[in-house]
């Protein structure tokens, strides 16, 4: 309270004083809330920083394996490529040797008479050979397969 005669002259330093100290108060409470945002900010900043590196880590692993499983199929494939080719030259092997066991069997003056005979001698020889469709040729002339297949057709309706 002032006592002096005159109130404006009195007043004056306190309001200025009152003036200082709210300027003052509202200074320190954005600096406060400045720095607490910035704070905050940081967090937030280094929350995703974390979060980034968990993702990466993550897609390295998922990476890893999606690596290996594919190696792993492809190893398996190789294999099982490699086997099936080993079981093909193995029966091409077995039918090559039971095809010249066949000839050596029936014998080779054999095979040509069956050439020169006729159909139906043909026919019972193969079939007692348990043969039921073999076309044999001597090699030099050209097959008409048209007349072959009519042949085949017209046997059957027969």
């Amino acid at each position: 309270m002032c006592l002096s005669v005159t109130p404006r002259l009195c007043c004056r330093p306190q309001a200025e004083s009152s003036a200082v100290q709210s300027m003052g108060h509202a200074k320190a409470e954005a600096r406060a809330r400045a720095e607490a945002a910035q704070i905050e900010m940081q967090g937030m900043l280094e929350q995703a920083k974390l979060q980034a590196q968990a993702q990466k880590i993550q897609s390295e692993a998922e990476l890893e394996e999606t690596t290996q499983r594919q190696e792993m199929e492809l190893g398996f494939l190789r294999r099982r490529n490699d086997l099936e080719i080993l079981q093909a030259r193995e029966m091409a092997q077995l039918e090559r040797d039971q095809f010249t066991e066949h000839v050596a069997t029936i014998g080779r003056d054999t095979i040509v008479k069956l050439a020169q005979a006729g159909p139906e001698m043909q026919a019972k020889l193969l079939g007692g050979l348990g043969l039921h469709s073999v076309l044999i040729t001597d090699g030099k002339s050209p097959l008409n397969l048209f007349n072959t297949a009519k042949g085949f057709i017209g046997a059957s309706a027969q």
